[in-house]
C-alpha cells in the first residue's frame, strides 16, 4: 500500500497528543504536523502527571512521545498508553533511541519510532499508524463478526444437519451468514464419499466457485505433510462421533499455500451408521502468519541471533527457521560481491530432496535481475519461465529448484551488501505478508551477522595485542640480559685491556733489555742462562698479555685477506701433533669457501685454542672436527647472532666430549673462567676466541648439549676484493750492526724505558736517532730536521696528540716519510681497523728487538729507494 497523498492528508482531520518537556521540538513537531496534515490539531502535555490527565480524558487519534523526559521517561508513558488507550499508536519522536532501543521498544507496543534528526519520516510514520488503527478496527470488526457469524454457523450447522434436505429458505439464509463470516459450507457422504461444497468452501480451497469440487480433489488439495493427520482426524470423528475440528495447510492451483479451519459433526441414522459429515471450512492464512510470525521472530531473538556464536551459523539457523515457517524449497544468507555480480554462501537450508548451493553463484548465470537488486529493489517471481528477467535462464534456475524466488536484498549506506532468498522447486505466489516477513528477517539477520563478526574481530585483535605484548616483553628481557652481559663483558675488557697495555711496555723494557743484555755478554757468558730465563718468562708474560687484548679486542691485528680452507691445511699437522693420537681429526672443508680478512696468525691461534679446549673435554679420547662454509646471515639471524646481515665464513670446532650445561656456556667467554682444575689453564682461551672474532668484525657461538659434545663456531666477515700478496719470511736472521749509513730516524714513546731501547738499537744499525716523549716535541724535531726518513712513534701518546695525529702531521711536512706504529694494542679508530695508507706500517709490543731492527731496516730501503714516494691514502 503507497503513501497517502497531499490532497488525501489535507482533508483528514487528526487529533494528536504530544508528550514533550522542549517548547522548541515540539513547535519543530507543529511545523512537521502543520505542513503534512493542515487540519491536524496539537495537544501537548510536558510531564507525566498532565500526560496521565490526558489519557484519561481522551479524544486524540495517535501519541507522539520523547524518550528521555525530565523526571519521566518515553518506556513509562507507553506502558500507560497500552493499558490506558491501547487503540492509539503510540510513536516515539526522539534524537537518542538508539538501534538496540527501537527494536526493544517495538517489542514493548511501540508502534514505530522516527529520529528528531529526520522528521521528514514523520508524515509516512503517520500514514503507516493510522493505516494500521484502520485496518485494526476493520479486523477487530470482522473479528467480532467473526465471532457472530461463528455462532450462527454453528447453531445453524445443527440444524442444517437435520433439516439440510427439508428446509431450502433456511439452506439459503446459511449460505448468506456463512458468506458474510468468509465460512464455507460442507457436507461429506460417507457412504459414496461425494462431496458438496458451498460457492465459499471452494474458494476457501482456491478453487473456482463454478466448477465441481470432489472429495478426492480435497484431499489431494492438503498439503502432503500434513494429510496423514487429517486422515486420522476424520477417521477419529467416525469412530468416536466427537466433532471434527483440525487446521492444516492446503495447496492452491497458482501454487500459494494458505492455512484452513476445517469444523463439522458426524451424522447417524437410528442404528449407529455413519451417514455424513457436514460442517464449515474457514481461511486462516493470516492468522497463521501472524502467529508463526511471531513464534519466528522470538525464536531468532531467543535463540539465534543473542546466542549462536558463529555468524555463518546465525545465517543459516535464521535461514532454515524462515523456511519452514513459509514452506518453501531453501532459504539461505549470502555476502554479495556488487561489482564482481556474485553471491558467496557458506550454507544454507534445503527441504528433504533439496541440493545446497552453498558457494560461490553468478547472478547473470540465471538472469538479468541483479540490475534490481543493485538498485535495492526486492526482487520476486512466481514462475522463472514468465517472468521477463529469467524466461531465457528458466532452466537454470528449475535444474537448481528456484523456478519461483524471493530475493530479498540487504543494503548499507546505498550499496548491496548481502542478500536473503528464498527458492520454491515449483511456481508458487508470494504474498505481501509473506513479504514484510522476509524483509524483517533479512534485516535483522544482517544485523546479527555483522555484530557476531564484529565481535570476533574485536576478540581476535584482543588475543593478537596480548599475544605481541608478551613476545615483546620476553624481547625486551631478552635484550636486557643481553646488554648487561655485554655491559658487563665491555667493563671487563676495559680493565683487561688497560691492565694489558701497561705490561706490554714493562714487558718490551725487559724483553728488549735483556736482549741488548745478552748482547753485551758475549756467547762465552756464564750469565746467558740468566738471560735466557728472564726471556722466556717474558715470552710467557706476553703471550697471556696478548690473551687479554684478544678478549679485550685491543690487540693489533695485521689483518690479511686469508683463505680459511689453505690456513687450516697448512696447521693442521701441528694440531695433529697437539691433540695426541687418541683423538681422530676429521677436517671438512667446505666448497668454494669466500676469502675473510683478518690477522692469520691470529686466526691460527684462536683455532688451535678451540682444538686444544676440545682436546680437553675428551680426556679418554674421541673425535674432533673442523668444518668451514660459507653462511648468509638474514635479519632475523643476525639480529639473534648480535650481527649485521650479510656474507660470512663459519669455522666450527666440535667435540663429541661431554659437553656443556646451560650455565657454563653463558659464563665461557668470560676472562679467566674455566671448569678446569686450579693450575690448569688460564681461563683465556675462549675470551681470546670471543674477542679476536668480534675485532675481525665477525662473532662466536657455542652450541653444547651435555652428554653429546661441543660446537664453538666463529663467523668472520666474507671480503669482496683483490687478494693481497703476503711476503714469506726468510729463514735466517740477518746481522743488522751497522746496516744503517747515518740516515735520520726520529722516535716517539712516552715510556722512556722502552724508547731507550730502541734509540739504542737504531745506533748500534748505524742510524742518526732523534728522540721525543710526546707529540708536540716530535712536530718541533721534525720541523727543525727535514733529514727525517721514518718516524718509529707509539700510538697512545700524552699531551693531546695520538700518534696518528703525529704521522699524518709529519706527512704534510714530509710527504715520503716512513712511519712504524710501536703500540701495545691496537685504537681501530686510530689506526682505520686495520687499512694503513702506503708507508705505514705497525709492529705489537713487546716485541724483539731483532724484529724491530729487521722492520726498519725494511723500512728505510723504501725511504731511500731513488724516486720513492708516498702513494696517495686508500
Amino acid at each position: 500500500m503507497t503513501e497517502r497523498s497531499a490532497q488525501e492528508r489535507s482533508q483528514q482531520p487528526l487529533r494528536v497528543l504530544l508528550l514533550e518537556d522542549s517548547a522548541f521540538d515540539a513547535e519543530l513537531l507543529q511545523e512537521s504536523l502543520s505542513a503534512a496534515y493542515p487540519r491536524a490539531r496539537l495537544q501537548v502535555v510536558r510531564n507525566g502527571a498532565d500526560y496521565a490527565a490526558a489519557l484519561e480524558q481522551g479524544g486524540f487519534d495517535v501519541i507522539l512521545s520523547d524518550h528521555e523526559l525530565g523526571g519521566f521517561s518515553g518506556t513509562e508513558a507507553l506502558l500507560m498508553a497500552r493499558e490506558r488507550a491501547p487503540q492509539a499508536p503510540f510513536i516515539f519522536v526522539s534524537g537518542v533511541i538508539g538501534e538496540d532501543n527501537a527494536v526493544e521498544l517495538l517489542k514493548q507496543g511501540a508502534t514505530d519510532y522516527v529520529s528528531k534528526g529526520r522528521l521528514s519520516r514523520l508524515p509516512s510514520v503517520l500514514d503507516r499508524a493510522m493505516r494500521e488503527v484502520t485496518e485494526r478496527a476493520a479486523r477487530i470488526a470482522a473479528q467480532a463478526e467473526l465471532r457472530k457469524a461463528k455462532e450462527e454457523a454453528e447453531r445453524l450447522t445443527e440444524e442444517l444437519a437435520q433439516r439440510v434436505r427439508e428446509v431450502e429458505a433456511g439452506e439459503a439464509r446459511l449460505r448468506t451468514a456463512t458468506d458474510a463470516g468468509g465460512l464455507g459450507v460442507w457436507q461429506v457422504d460417507l457412504q459414496g464419499n461425494t462431496l458438496y461444497a458451498s460457492p465459499h468452501c471452494k474458494r476457501n480451497f482456491g478453487r473456482d466457485p463454478d466448477l465441481p469440487f470432489t472429495y478426492q480433489e480435497l484431499l489431494d488439495a492438503v498439503h502432503a505433510d500434513d494429510q496423514a493427520r487429517m486422515r486420522a482426524a476424520v477417521a477419529h470423528t467416525i469412530a468416536t462421533g466427537e466433532d471434527y475440528r483440525i487446521e492444516y495447510r492446503i495447496q492452491r492451483h497458482d501454487g500459494q499455500l494458505a492455512w484452513v479451519r476445517v469444523v463439522g459433526r458426524l451424522e447417524s441414522d437410528g442404528s449407529g451408521r455413519p451417514l455424513y459429515m457436514a460442517g464449515i471450512s474457514q481461511e486462516i492464512t493470516d492468522t497463521m502468519l501472524s502467529r508463526r510470525r511471531a513464534q519466528l521472530l522470538d525464536l531468532l531473538d531467543l535463540e539465534v541471533f543473542g546466542v549462536v556464536p558463529d555468524p555463518s551459523d546465525i545465517a543459516y539457523r535464521a535461514a532454515e527457521a524462515l523456511g519452514r515457517v513459509l514452506d518453501v524449497s531453501r532459504a539461505g544468507y549470502g555476502m554479495v560481491d556488487r561489482d564482481a555480480e556474485t553471491i558467496t554462501i557458506e550454507r544454507d537450508w534445503n527441504a528433504p530432496g533439496i541440493d545446497t548451493l552453498a558457494g560461490v553463484l553468478s547472478f547473470r548465470d540465471y538472469g538479468s535481475y541483479i540490475e534490481d537488486l543493485k538498485r535495492g529493489e526486492t526482487v520476486v517471481f512466481a514462475d522463472a519461465r514468465l517472468d521477463p528477467r529469467t524466461r531465457d535462464n528458466a532452466d537454470a534456475l528449475i535444474a537448481i529448484s528456484a523456478q519461483s524466488v524471493i530475493n530479498m536484498p540487504v543494503s548499507e549506506e546505498g550499496g548491496l551488501v548481502a542478500l536473503l532468498y528464498l527458492n520454491h522447486a515449483t511456481s508458487r505466489q508470494w504474498t505481501a505478508e509473506e513479504m514484510s516477513l522476509i524483509r524483517e528477517v533479512a534485516h535483522r539477520t544482517r544485523h546479527a551477522v555483522e555484530r557476531r563478526r564484529a565481535e570476533q574481530r574485536l576478540h581476535a585483535l584482543a588475543n593478537s595485542l596480548e599475544r605481541k605484548v608478551q613476545e615483546r616483553t620476553a624481547e625486551l628481557m631478552k635484550s636486557e640480559a643481553a646488554l648487561r652481559q655485554s655491559q658487563k663483558m665491555e667493563a671487563v675488557g676495559q680493565l683487561t685491556g688497560g691492565i694489558a697495555h701497561d705490561f706490554n711496555n714493562l714487558l718490551g723494557a725487559i724483553s728488549g733489555s735483556l736482549e741488548l743484555l745478552r748482547r753485551k755478554l758475549g756467547e762465552e757468558s756464564s750469565a746467558l742462562r740468566y738471560v735466557d730465563i728472564g726471556q722466556t718468562a717474558t715470552k710467557r708474560a706476553a703471550a697471556l698479555t696478548h690473551r687479554l687484548l684478544a678478549f679485550s679486542r685491543q690487540q693489533t691485528l695485521e689483518p690479511k685477506v686469508v683463505k680459511v680452507n689453505q690456513l687450516i691445511a697448512g696447521f693442521e699437522d701441528l694440531v695433529r701433533r697437539t691433540i695426541g693420537p687418541q683423538i681422530t681429526l676429521d677436517v671438512v672443508a667446505g666448497a668454494g669457501v669466500w676469502p675473510v680478512h683478518a690477522d692469520p696468525s691470529q686466526l691460527e691461534n684462536a683455532l688451535l685454542n678451540l682444538c686444544i679446549n676440545a682436546r680437553d673435554a675428551m680426556p679418554e679420547g674421541g673425535q674432533l672436527m673442523i668444518e668451514t662454509a660459507n653462511r648468509v646471515m638474514g635479519d632475523a639471524m643476525a639480529r639473534d647472532y648480535e650481527m649485521q646481515p650479510g656474507p660470512y665464513v663459519c669455522i666450527a670446532v666440535s667435540d663429541n666430549g661431554g659437553g656443556m650445561p646451560a650455565e657454563v656456556i653463558a659464563r665461557a667467554f668470560d676472562p679467566f673462567f674455566t671448569t678446569k682444575p686450579i693450575g690448569v689453564g688460564t681461563g683465556l682461551g675462549l675470551s681470546m676466541v670471543y674477542g679476536f672474532a668480534r675485532q675481525s668484525g665477525g662473532q662466536a657461538r657455542i652450541h653444547s648439549t651435555v652428554g653429546s659434545g661441543t660446537t664453538v663456531s666463529m663467523y668472520l666477515p666474507r671480503y669482496v676484493g683483490q687478494d693481497e700478496t703476503v711476503e714469506e719470511a726468510g729463514g735466517t736472521q740477518p746481522a743488522l750492526d751497522g746496516v744503517g749509513l747515518g740516515e735520520t730516524i726520529l722516535v716517539v714513546d712516552d715510556e722512556a724505558s722502552v724508547r731507550l731501547l730502541m734509540v739504542e738499537m737504531l745506533s748500534e744499525m748505524g742510524y742518526r736517532v732523534l728522540e721525543a716523549g710526546d707529540g708536540s716535541r716530535a712536530i718541533q724535531a721534525l720541523q727543525a730536521d727535514a733529514s727525517v726518513k721514518l718516524l718509529v712513534t707509539d700510538v697512545g701518546l700524552p699531551g693531546g696528540m695520538n700518534g696518528r695525529q703525529v704521522a699524518d702531521a709529519a706527512r704534510t711536512l714530509h710527504p715520503t716519510l716512513q712511519v712504524l706504529f710501536v703500540t701495545g694494542y691496537a685504537e681501530n679508530a686510530v689506526l682505520s681497523h686495520g687499512h694503513l695508507p702506503a708507508g705505514m706500517q705497525v709492529l705489537t709490543k713487546p716485541f724483539e728487538l731483532h724484529a724491530f731492527g729487521e722492520r726498519v731496516q725494511a723500512m728505510m730501503k723504501l725511504a731511500t729507494m731513488p724516486g720513492a714516494a708516498r702513494k696517495p691514502a686508500a
